[in-house]
């Protein structure tokens, strides 16, 4: 594998228009499954997940039918696959967001799998409803490719980390509110009610979130550079953010609320699975010491 597929660079001077085109995109595919599935634990229900073209809906129900859409940044399609062999595509080019969220919408109605969902953008300030922008119309299919390269690379890493681990864990999921790569650790405790809001969400959907004690890892494409490894716990326990980790690189950021660790940092490292590995390890340690986790019975 050659270091521009395993761990390319992002720099988000270059890609950023199409990073929040691509952001949009995979939210009207995240509403499809949010419209077509029935409420799991913590929204687990509505992430998509990568694959080995691209991302993927994952199979969603209709009727005695199913069917899943995903992003091909290989063909650099965008697929709607139904399990009666039915199909439906349309090329990802750089075009306004309204258009091809009207595509898509078409798209399922000729394929009988019509779905009703609410046009407007979750966790982004002065959203634009998809069917009315046409502000948002880049795709450069290069950077779409390496954003999808690194993520296939995060994924390993972050599946090592899930295996080391024994108790109530999420899979290793995107979540188009904020298109970031999750991994999430329980301690088997229910946590106090979640104070937050998002734009455009309701108050419950960050009370199911986080209704239970959570220590999550992820990545980030953003807010600037070329993306932010992260790191928080939920509920915070006193002296949490005040533990020396690792990497040397990682800090903790006050207005975030979580340790942070530059891509680039990773990317460029001699290792970069086992630095993003050690800093996955020492923050979940400290969420787990500061909080009084039974590391004795969550761990192997």
């Amino acid at each position: 594998m050659s270091a521009a597929r395993g761990w390319p660079a992002l720099p988000l001077t270059e890609w950023a228009p199409t990073r929040d085109t691509l952001h949009l995109l995979t939210q009207i595919v995240g509403k499809v499954r949010l419209a077509r599935t029935p409420v799991a634990e913590h929204w687990w229900n509505v992430p998509l997940y990568v694959t080995a073209r691209g991302l993927t809906s994952s199979l969603m129900p209709a009727g005695p039918r199913a069917f899943q859409i995903d992003f091909d940044f290989i063909e650099h399609v965008l697929r709607v696959t139904a399990s009666d062999g039915e199909r439906w595509q349309l090329p990802l080019a750089a075009r306004p967001v309204a258009e091809t969220y009207d595509a898509l919408m078409a798209g399922l109605d000729g394929l009988g799998l019509a779905t009703d969902v609410w046009p407007m953008p979750v966790e982004i300030e002065g959203a634009i409803r998809f069917d009315e922008d046409h502000t948002h119309t880049a795709y450069d299919p290069v950077y779409a490719a390496h954003y999808w390269h690194a993520l296939v690379s995060i994924q390993r890493v972050f599946e090592l980390f899930r295996a080391e681990f024994l108790g109530k864990m999420s899979p290793v999921h995107l979540w188009w509110g904020a298109l970031d790569l999750a991994v999430s650790r329980f301690s088997g405790r229910p946590a106090p009610p979640h104070p937050g809001r998002a734009p455009n969400c309701g108050r419950h959907v960050m009370l199911e979130a986080y209704s239970r004690e959570v220590s999550s890892g992820g990545f980030w494409p953003g807010p600037d550079g070329e993306g932010t490894f992260y790191s928080y716990v939920y509920p915070e326990p006193a002296g949490f953010r005040d533990r020396a980790v690792r990497p040397g690189a990682a800090r903790f950021d006050e207005e975030l609320g979580e340790f942070v660790l530059p891509y680039e940092v990773v990317r460029t490292a001699v290792d970069p699975d086992e630095m993003l590995l050690e800093f996955l390890h020492s923050t979940y340690a400290a969420a787990a010491e500061t909080g009084g986790w039974n590391r004795t019975e969550l761990e192997r």
